[in-house]
């Protein structure tokens, strides 16, 4: 009994966990280029009371054993790094990336980080960043008078002047992508870090050689977060918390009468 104790408590602990990461989820249903994350468990030790394979004979072997497992554990929560929805702003600053890859952005500190978020803005000197002021990498600088700014789907941006017709190169976006993108680190403002687990960034051009996908002008990617699959996750956790609960409370009785033989 006191086993169970201890691993209803873990499975109680486990799933509140995992309501924490749904609430998180849901909580930027609404934020661009957000991707969900999936709380996964794993069971913890066990306790062998008799080792499968054991030998149970001169010529035998216990076939399945007996084995009591001591509850669960968070093991990660991994990154869904599905396609969400395009919404169309007609902002020509918004862009949207169709397939795999990554934003590149540069950080006050230096350091690059990546991003799904495509509503770019300009600073007050003409350069492309994003909604906290860090410049797209590499730099995208257009002039005060810059018109009719198109980015293509291989990234290249261009722009017209007054009284001109002919377009103004104005920059090359480019994106990375990584082996393991789920190994990014996230460090919220809807960008990611690389780790030894997502390796390093391949950087080229949207739609080039390195399966990156192409850019679209005037979407923005929005969260692919499932509300209706965020709200059946709730309900699935809130039913294996009460479970667990109950083990404690059947624990607890039992318990219970084992104290009171001796009345």
């Amino acid at each position: 009994m006191i086993r169970a104790l201890y691993s209803a408590a873990s499975g109680m602990t486990a799933q509140q966990t995992n309501v924490d990461n749904i609430a998180h989820n849901l909580a930027n249903a609404n934020t661009v280029g957000f991707k969900t994350r999936r709380t996964q468990f794993q069971d913890l030790l066990y306790q062998s009371m008799v080792t499968p394979g054991a030998s149970a004979g001169a010529q035998t072997v216990v076939p399945s054993g007996l084995q009591l497992g001591l509850g669960t554990r968070p093991a990660s929560n991994a990154v869904i790094l599905t396609q969400g929805n395009f919404l169309l702003t007609e902002n020509p600053l918004d862009m949207v990336i169709q397939g795999r890859g990554f934003f590149q952005v540069r950080r006050p500190s230096g350091e690059l980080a990546y991003t799904r978020a495509g509503n770019f803005h300009l600073d007050r000197d003409g350069n492309l960043v994003t909604s906290d002021g860090d410049p797209l990498e590499p730099q995208i600088t257009l002039p005060p008078e810059a018109q009719s700014v198109t980015i293509a789907t291989d990234g290249t941006v261009s722009y017209t002047q007054p009284g001109q017709t002919t377009a103004q190169l104005a920059g090359q976006i480019q994106l990375a992508n990584f082996a393991n993108p789920a190994g990014l680190n996230s460090i919220g403002r809807n960008l990611f870090i690389p780790t030894d687990a997502s390796g390093e960034p391949t950087v080229g051009n949207p739609g080039g050689q390195e399966g990156l996908g192409t850019l679209l002008q005037g979407y923005t990617e929005q969260s692919n977060v499932s509300v209706v699959e965020e709200f059946i996750n709730l309900i699935v956790s809130q039913r294996a918390y009460e479970a667990n609960s109950k083990v404690v409370k059947a624990s607890d009785e039992m318990y219970q009468q084992v104290n009171n033989l001796t009345r």
